[in-house]
């Protein structure tokens, strides 16, 4: 009883019901309707379905072949699967004994009734393969599963046989192996990232990669993997989403982020705004590798990917993206290797071109800022010249009775020129200022800005505003310290390294020579 409506089944075949009303009526919550009266027929429940119209949809529905014998060997199920690969229909099927002679040759007829009487007894399922034959005379290999079917007394009472194409089993098999064979043993990352753009899966090497364990990278944005970069690898998964895989891999640079605990290991000062690195400064990566001082370098990957947008096989209308797999090998080694070397090559064409420009001037002072001015090309984006008063190693140098701590640098060039070059006056850098320690070391030092200490760093370091890298190289002529060569970068362009010091120190040297032979026919 319903809502005063008695519901009853008239027949379970048919899956019919009947609305009877009752000689009462009640009225909805305030809508002034009476539903005691029939309004229309009722829908139909499942529960109201017979059992073979349950059976007939599930076996219409299923996506593989099946038809089932009786304990005599009569067939009687067969359904639309079986009638597509084979082309018997039902009706032609059911009530047929056995196979013989319409589905399976009559030299094969034997083989196979043994092995479906053995499936009918035998526990579990039975799997082999057979040859089938179409109602047009051709054959069909098929792959088959059969299982015995045993009556409420425990008695055999039938067999069932499921089989599919074996070209189309060993294709599923085939997808089903490529999948795990790339999620285990593949020599680059995996990821399977969701419509949400979270990874839902990703193998040992793609976990490896990313720096964080398989199962804490599932479900965690990207952003939280991966610093620089993000942006552009979340353009290319919703460009995939969207529009379809790409033509090509794309290589995109990104950065990591840093571990817990160890981001603050970037800096290359501490609070105070103190150098804390000279030239033997550098760190080493996880593989032992030398990063040139550069913490954020092996952070920084260059990852060559391929992204392919998953959609369901199930699918029969326009499919909806179930997400994107994201295939990826990381070239940062190799793409360093390329980078070192077409920098290695400028620089060379540029020491070069130096070296003949200076040789067409006659003052040699000259020739000094000509190689300065030729070192600033891709290289940084200030030079300055502080030669030591005096002359080398003169008042106040390291031979003075003040110690190195009294050096007086006068500032005697800058590229590009700023106003104040060549004044004479001693620049008045502050105690361990970076051309200090330079000087003092008879080595390059390198210093950045970073943490607290960035604002008016330096200022502090009468360098020009916006400056956040320094270098500082000792010019060195006939075994004497000459004074120091500054060179300068700002925050769009990355930290000094190894290489970067090395180039700095052949300008330097070219520069001493001409700043040598000036002093000595002054």
């Amino acid at each position: 009883m319903i809502g005063g409506v008695q519901l009853r089944a008239a027949s379970s075949r048919g899956c019919q019901v009947t609305a009877q009303s009752e000689t009462h009526s009640e009225h909805g919550a305030g809508d002034g309707r009476e539903i005691g009266t029939a309004a229309g027929p009722v829908p139909p429940r499942l529960a109201d379905c017979g059992d073979e119209q349950l059976l007939a949809a599930l076996l219409e529905g299923m996506d593989a072949a099946l038809f089932a014998f009786d304990a005599d060997g009569a067939v009687t199920h067969w359904n639309r699967e079986a009638e597509r690969i084979l082309g018997w229909t039902q009706e032609e099927a059911v009530g047929r004994r056995w196979l013989t002679g319409w589905a399976v040759r009559a030299a094969d007829a034997e083989d196979v009734r043994a092995r479906l009487l053995g499936a009918m007894k035998a526990p579990g399922r039975q799997v082999h393969e057979v040859a089938l034959l179409r109602k047009d005379g051709g054959r069909v290999l098929v792959r088959m599963q059969s299982s015995g079917v045993r009556g409420p007394d425990g008695r055999p009472a039938g067999v069932y046989c499921a089989f599919s194409e074996v070209h189309t089993q060993i294709g599923l098999e085939r997808s089903i192996a490529l999948s795990e064979a790339l999620f285990e043993d593949a020599g680059w990352g995996v990821v399977l990232v969701d419509a949400d753009l979270r990874p839902a899966i990703a193998n040992v090497h793609a976990a490896r990669a990313l720096r964080v364990g398989r199962t804490a990278l599932l479900g965690r944005p990207l952003g939280e993997l991966v610093d620089q970069g993000v942006e552009e690898l979340e353009s290319a998964l919703q460009q995939v989403l969207a529009e379809g895989p790409q033509p090509g891999p794309a290589e995109l640079w990104v950065t990591l982020r840093a571990e817990p605990g160890k981001a603050g290991k970037a800096n290359k000062t501490d609070d105070a705004g103190r150098e804390t690195r000279g030239d033997k400064g550098g760190r080493t990566d996880r593989a032992g590798r030398d990063s040139g001082g550069d913490p954020g370098r092996d952070l920084r990957r260059c990852w060559r990917s391929g992204f392919l947008r998953l959609v369901s096989p199930m699918a029969e209308e326009t499919p909806v993206p179930l997400g994107v797999a994201w295939f990826f090998q990381d070239v940062t080694e190799a793409r360093r290797a390329e980078q070192d070397a077409a920098r290695f090559r400028f620089r060379g064409n540029q020491l070069h071109r130096a070296a003949r420009a200076a040789a067409e001037c006659e003052d040699p002072m000259e020739s000094a800022t000509v190689h300065l001015d030729f070192a600033l090309a891709g290289f940084a984006d200030h030079a300055l010249l502080d030669l030591v008063a005096g002359g080398p190693d003169g008042p106040g140098g390291p031979g003075g009775a003040d110690g190195a701590s009294a050096v007086r640098l006068v500032r005697t060039a800058e590229a590009p020129a700023l106003g104040s070059a060549a004044t004479g006056v001693p620049v008045r850098y502050p105690e361990g200022h970076p051309a200090f320690q330079a000087y003092e070391r008879c080595g390059p030092v390198r210093a950045s800005a970073g943490g607290p200490a960035a604002e008016g760093w330096a200022r502090a370091r009468r360098w020009p505003e916006g400056t956040v890298h320094g270098l500082c190289v000792v010019l060195r002529s006939r075994g004497r310290s000459l004074g120091v060569l500054t060179f300068l970068r700002g925050a769009s362009r990355r930290g000094f390294d190894r290489s970067d010091a090395a180039y700095a120190e052949s300008v330097a040297d070219r520069v001493a020579a001409a700043v040598d032979l000036a002093r000595a026919l002054a």
